[in-house]
């Protein structure tokens, strides 16, 4: 890097994700934030010479506006993290999510072009991943995986919504089947095929579950439960914000029953727990996170901090047995 402190400049610094980065950064000795004035935040030029000038440059912007600065750019030295779907399977692009597997944090160590993962993929991923490693998931298979997500995953238009009365509850979307999301599912987890996804919406503002069975017809030989959950644990141990839950817990549930979406709003945790009815061979593999946290902001941060040579929860909160901690 360039001084004594990190320069970065995050373009689009107003937006949802923008502002959690900025916040967890803001504070910090090691990091000067860059900012333009606001009559110039539609300027190309003037973007694209201040993100030349940072020695990491953040994009919360809409694809075609990422698309516009990263041209700009060129062949700049400047490191991008890219938060939007602009770059996410591109080639030339390293993903940004460092627990993917032992080579991922060279990669991004390496890489000048990072893709921040989408909130859902970091959990549909977290969970695939490992298991078509392992030969437990066949990679030709179709996994069905479904999630839901706070409202402030859909931006400012989508929390208008939610803020006004008369909003729905609980909303599928995505009927489509075409979700922005499925392509880095399927080429982060190692699928030769798009998997089946359905996402959702609930009427509050933070958190995610996303869900995979884990069923017979994309099993590559007959599984059991501990086989899922030791695949889980030796491919997490030892990361400090991927944890997999103790078989079948239901210490996190709500009276027993329930699993909160929102139990891990504001930290950069993902949670990863395995359930199953071996009468009828059936597992269920459940990730819980924070849409905002490792899902967008925390991410990124997590990529900023491995990138400048800190301790990577550094100025992240993270989940422990005890509560929260902020390294």
């Amino acid at each position: 890097m360039t001084s004594n402190k990190t320069r970065i400049f995050i373009d689009g610094q107003h937006g949802t994700t923008g502002l959690q980065i900025q916040d967890r950064l803001k504070d910090r000795p090691d990091i000067e934030l860059l900012e333009l004035p606001m009559a110039d935040r539609k300027d190309l030029a003037k973007r694209a010479e201040i993100a030349g000038d940072s020695d990491i440059s953040v994009l919360c912007l809409p694809d075609a506006a990422a698309k516009e600065l990263v041209g700009a750019l060129g062949d700049s030295d400047t490191v991008v993290i890219d938060a939007s779907t602009a770059h996410r399977v591109a080639d030339g692009w390293a993903y940004g999510f460092p627990e993917l597997d032992k080579q991922q944090r060279q990669k991004l160590h390496d890489s000048t072009r990072i893709s921040n993962p989408g909130c859902y993929p970091t959990g549909a991923i977290g969970i695939l991943r490992p298991l078509i490693d392992a030969g437990i998931v066949r990679a030709d298979s179709t996994p069905a995986v479904f999630g839901v997500s706070g409202y402030t995953g859909g931006g400012k238009e989508l929390i208008a919504v939610h803020e006004s009365p008369g909003v729905e509850p609980f909303g599928l979307y995505g009927m489509e089947l075409t979700h922005k999301h499925v392509p880095e599912m399927k080429k982060y987890s190692g699928l030769k095929h798009a998997p089946f996804f359905m996402p959702s919406v609930g009427h509050y503002a933070q958190g995610m579950l996303v869900i995979v069975p884990i069923t017979r017809d994309i099993a590559a030989k007959k599984v059991e439960a501990k086989d899922v959950q030791q695949v889980l644990e030796a491919h997490y141990a030892g990361e400090k914000f991927v944890t997999v839950r103790p078989f079948a817990d239901r210490s996190w549930l709500e009276r027993d029953r329930f699993l909160r979406a929102d139990r891990l709003v504001d930290t950069n945790s993902m949670e990863i727990a395995v359930y199953a009815n071996p009468a009828e061979e059936q597992i269920l593999v459940v990730a819980s996170l924070d849409n905002l946290g490792k899902g967008a902001s925390g991410a990124a941060v997590q990529t900023i901090n491995l990138k400048t040579g800190v301790d990577e929860a550094t100025g992240l909160a993270v989940a422990e047995a005890t509560g929260l901690t902020v390294a």
